[in-house]
């Protein structure tokens, strides 16, 4: 064979060559390696493109425009003339609670409500979605109510004893009620968002006289765009933040995109990072996966390449050969991936289907080129290097076989693959405290994986004496410590695709329990607010009644803070637009001896009943700039209480708790007036839920008593989905280590053929053989599986704590759980992937161990 100089022939050299080694099935497990890496992250990486436009677009639905500048004032006329100037359509929306009536004919029920003028173009994003009575056929409208009528919400119309067509009392006004609210797109959270909705036409808005100087209103201005345009909005947003700025308008704010459902947002973001966390899981095994297979790639070709040395060939031909080659079998592989990435994501639409209104927008190119960016850094940065050493065979290995052998990557190009490849998976994660935890928990982990294994392998000897043990069990234990690097090898490789399993075992049946402990089944749907302190006694005496026990009571206190560490404090003073908003308004305090069960002492101590101590949620701690020993002062109606902080608390706002600001420690405190705070769930089923809340409002007709249960259903019903997006990825990262598994234990199956080879020719029985492959299996297995539960206990640790803020109570049985499925799972992959070896009849296993 001559060489040419033509780089064409090169080309066919290398196309032949990877089609006979794709025939010979030598870069299968390579290829299903990248796949399913590539795949992996795809699938996330289409869904989460598309998942986030599609919530950038109905966040506008969800404020009622592209922007909103909402005040406690009506907001100056420029904020409007300067919307009109960039040609943005504007909708003014005015918000206040006040007291609903029933007619004196119909009973004369009051209840809270929070009225809502709109003016005509409201909403411009969105729509309304209205029904003429409750549970009947909704219509779906962008406009306001017609002049003398509202809409309500359904829960309105028992509570007040009124049907659809009477007229409502609001103010000195009489309106008829018309429809009622099924689902109002910019509504919002909190306490007022939760009250029964009124909404009315700006126009009837003067004739109720509810808006007095002293009145607590929410004016928003939403602008949006007509033709769809960001660019208008972006400069109007820039000009309202400036303008607030440079004249210190005070009370006004401009609301992005994120502030439209903040609660969904915090469940897909969280929903998001699993995924990713499973992509990178999948990734990092096939990283090991393709090491693997490449170098036992590389080791069936040495005798290959040392003929073409032989026949001429120059180093540099036959590193460009396998260059073509893996280059070729890299880009196939990724597409593949990619392709088979763009398909699964449908899978996560259709188990997402609901967490974002209406069709999704199409997944943008990025994702596929970052999968395709991913699978050649994994086949070129730790599949190459091996390859390419295939080029400085020497042509003596034709006549010597112990010339020519591989030899570990240079520090060089192993650091400059691996430094690629966790630029990448960084990019992944999406989240800098995910990515170190997992890409660097899993670096340690190997690293202590090939120490602990190479110690096991030189106790192991010793371990097991050939005086009194069984024949199989030296022969094993002398295999395994006459080669300690593929020992240590196989342990390591076998380790990282267990801990990846059991970590996912672990974050299924602990981060995932203790995600839906956020909201758990028996989580409090009701609200009861403005029960007064003579009413305390009999109120919960009501709730024993029903059956109902475990609930949460606090007294609430309404105060002002006036002054830290003696010194009096305005907004003005404060740089933070969100202290100065906290400051400018009243907390609600209250006082316990206990602390919360679902807050987290985080900093100094709680004691029970100390005089003059306070306790202080750190995200308020943090944005008033206040620590350990600081005081705060608070105007409560008129009298002064002030206290020093002895403690700082965690407090989780999603966990449909009852929760606070600020706590005093103490058990009473009469001097200051309060109302009282209840949340419980109401008694199971409709009817009866129904019921309860009407004999609470007959018999306490103060009250104010906010149902959210279908917000709980909501959120409950997203984590389900959620779970089972990711247990479903979870598939990806079990087959890809289930391929580390595969490809470790199969990475030696020529060494164990030639070894098999000698035992037979002296006189070994395959049953025998049989014996120690299994038991070498088992025991690596084990080890593997023992050292693998051990670092999965310590990454899934970090990941609780620091990356999902969760608790982690993993069981002591992990190790030993670990230690018998890593024994099975390395037996199976060993009877599957060497079961040949022992099949091969001794004349062609000697003639290839000969060769």
């Amino acid at each position: 064979m001559q060489p040419t100089a033509g780089s064409a022939s090169v080309f066919s050299l290398a196309w032949r060559q990877m089609a006979r080694d794709f025939r010979a099935g030598e870069l299968r497990l390579l290829v299903a390696a990248v796949m399913l890496a590539v795949a992996a992250l795809t699938a996330v990486g289409f869904f989460a493109d598309r998942i986030n436009t599609g919530l950038t677009r109905d966040a506008r639905q969800m404020l009622g425009g592209d922007a909103i500048v909402a005040s406690d004032q009506p907001a100056p006329p420029a904020f409007a003339t300067k919307a009109a100037e960039l040609g943005l359509s504007a909708a003014l929306t005015t918000s206040f609670p006040s007291m609903g009536r029933a007619g004196d004919d119909k009973g004369g029920a009051t209840r809270l409500v929070t009225a809502k003028a709109v003016a005509e173009g409201y909403p411009l994003r969105g729509k309304l979605r209205l029904a003429s009575t409750p549970g009947g056929a909704e219509t779906e409208v962008a406009r306001a109510p017609e002049p003398g009528t509202v809409w309500v919400d359904p829960a309105l119309l028992p509570a007040l004893g009124l049907q659809v067509g009477d007229p409502l009392l609001l103010g000195d006004a009489s309106l008829r009620i018309a429809q009622v609210i099924v689902i109002e797109p910019d509504r919002g959270a909190g306490f007022l968002g939760f009250a029964p909705r009124v909404m009315l036409n700006q126009a009837d808005l003067p004739a109720t006289g509810l808006i007095q100087p002293a009145s607590r209103v929410t004016y928003r201005l939403a602008v949006a765009s007509p033709s769809n345009n960001d660019a208008p909005v972006r400069t109007f947003v820039q000009w309202a933040e400036a303008e607030i700025k440079a004249k210190n308008l005070r009370g006004l704010r401009v609301e992005s995109l994120a502030s439209g459902r903040p609660e969904m947002r915090q469940t897909l973001d969280r929903a998001e990072k699993f995924l990713n966390l499973v992509a990178l899981l999948a990734a990092l095994l096939a990283a090991v996966a393709v090491g693997i297979a490449a170098r036992d790639f590389a080791s069936r070709h040495l005798d290959d390449c040392a003929m073409l040395r032989v026949l001429g060939q120059p180093q540099r031909r036959i590193a460009m050969l396998y260059l073509i080659e893996f280059g070729c079998v890299g880009l196939v592989a990724s597409l593949a991936g990619v392709a088979l990435g763009f398909g699964v994501h449908y899978v996560f639409v259709w188990l997402l289907a609901g967490l974002v209104d209406g069709a999704l927008p199409a997944a943008s190119l990025w994702p596929a080129l970052f999968g395709l960016g991913v699978g050649m850094t994994l086949l070129l940065g730790f599949g190459l290097p091996p390859v390419l050493q295939l080029a400085r065979v020497p042509p003596l290995r034709v006549i010597r076989r112990d010339v020519g052998a591989l030899k570990p990557a240079s520090i060089a190009v192993l650091a400059a693959g691996t430094a690629g490849f966790v630029a990448l998976l960084m990019a992944v994660s999406s989240d800098l405290k995910l990515g170190l935890i997992a890409v660097g928990g899993f670096a340690a982990a190997v690293a202590m994986f090939a120490a602990l294994s190479w110690l096991a392998v030189a106790l192991l000897r010793r371990a097991v004496p050939e005086s009194n043990a069984p024949r199989w069990l030296v022969l094993a234990t002398r295999q395994i410590a006459a080669r300690p690097a593929f020992a240590v090898l196989q342990v390591s490789a076998l380790s990282v695709g267990l801990l990846a399993l059991v970590l996912l075992v672990l974050l299924r049946t602990d981060l995932i329990s203790s995600w839906r402990q956020a909201t758990p089944p028996d989580a409090p749907n009701r609200f009861v607010i403005n029960i007064q302190p003579e009413q305390g006694e009999a109120f919960q005496q009501r709730l024993k009644d029903s059956g109902i026990k475990g609930y949460d009571w606090y007294p609430m206190i309404r105060g002002r803070l006036v002054a830290i560490n003696g010194k009096g404090v305005r907004p003005e003073d404060m740089t933070e637009e969100r202290a100065k908003r906290l400051v400018d308004r009243e907390f609600n305090l209250s006082h316990d001896t206990r602390l919360p069960a679902h807050n987290e002492l985080v900093g100094g101590r709680w004691t029970p009943d100390e005089p003059n101590a306070l306790s202080v949620e750190e995200g308020l701690a943090k944005t008033l700039g206040v620590t350990l020993g600081d005081t705060l002062r608070f105007d409560i109606a008129g009298m002064p209480a002030e206290g020093r902080i002895t403690s700082l608390r965690k407090v989780d706002w999603g966990s449909m708790r009852v929760n606070f600001f600020v706590l005093f420690p103490a058990a009473t405190m009469a001097e200051l007036p309060a109302t009282y705070i209840a949340a419980f769930q109401a008694p199971p089923g409709r009817d009866k839920g129904a019921s309860f809340d009407n004999a609470l409002s007959r018999d306490f007709p103060n009250i104010t008593n906010v149902d959210v249960s279908a917000s709980i259903a909501q959120v409950q019903r997203v984590l389900d989905q959620v779970i089972r997006a990711v247990e479903f990825l979870f598939g990806f990262t079990l087959a890809a280590g289930l391929v580390v598994l595969f490809a470790a234990v199969t990475a030696t199956r020529e060494a164990r053929a030639r070894e098999f080879a000698v035992m037979r020719a002296m006189g070994a029985s395959g049953r025998l053989l049989g014996q120690v492959q299994r038991a070498e299996l088992l025991g690596v297995g084990a080890l593997a599986g023992v050292l693998a539960s051990l670092a999965a206990m310590a990454v899934g640790w970090a990941l609780a704590r620091y990356a999902f803020e969760f608790s982690w109570n993993p069981s002591p049985l992990v190790p030993l759980a670990g230690g018998v499925a890593g024994a099975l799972l390395a037996l199976a992959a060993g009877w599957w992937g060497l079961r040949e070896v022992l099949r091969r009849p001794v004349v062609e296993t000697l003639r290839r161990a000969a060769e």
